[in-house]
């Protein structure tokens, strides 16, 4: 199974190539890329269950985050740019699109908040996309300065997650 940031490199190269579609085929995985007037979409899928470090089991039915209250779509909302200026602010992005959760269930604390110190390997959220719950690390060791997305969002691939001020 190919990790997250292995996935996030080749995303990176279909997108910046003239190549519209991108299929890799290995053991009981499949990636398949497909961009479509200026838009990536991603999709994977696996024969068996194999225990990897960026995908989380989905949750019991009992600790599955809930939906009590379902929102029409709206338009995108602008994503927050603040002129900032210390050079080392980093952006966490989202490497997918999906549903951002703060914390692994809806019992328990938020992964990081505003203030916490992050290391390359710390966890920082999951974004669900298809059933699959994928943790999403820091890949800088610092401070997060703000949480830009709300529990429960919709996120969109390479939209800011997290603001980390680099140590």
């Amino acid at each position: 199974m190919l990790k997250i940031q292995e996935i996030r490199e080749i995303i990176k190269l279909v997108d910046s190539s003239s190549v519209d579609e991108f299929v890799f085929e290995h053991d009981d995985t499949k990636l398949k890329l497909k961009k479509n007037s200026g838009t990536t979409v991603v999709s994977t899928t696996q024969a068996a269950p194999v225990a990897v470090a960026p995908v989380v089991e989905a949750p019991k039915a009992q600790e599955a985050p809930k939906a009590d209250v379902v929102k029409a779509p709206e338009a995108p909302k602008a994503v927050k740019e603040e002129v900032v200026a210390d050079a080392n602010l980093h952006k966490i992005t989202s490497p997918m699109v999906g549903t951002f959760y703060a914390s692994p269930n809806p019992e328990s604390p938020a992964f990081v908040k505003a203030g916490d110190k992050v290391g390359e390997e710390s966890i920082v959220c999951i974004v669900e996309a298809m059933k699959l719950f994928n943790e999403i690390e820091a890949e800088v060791t610092g401070e997060i300065v703000e949480v830009l997305v709300e529990n429960g969002e919709l996120v969109e691939y390479g939209q800011p997650l997290f603001l980390v001020k680099e140590a």
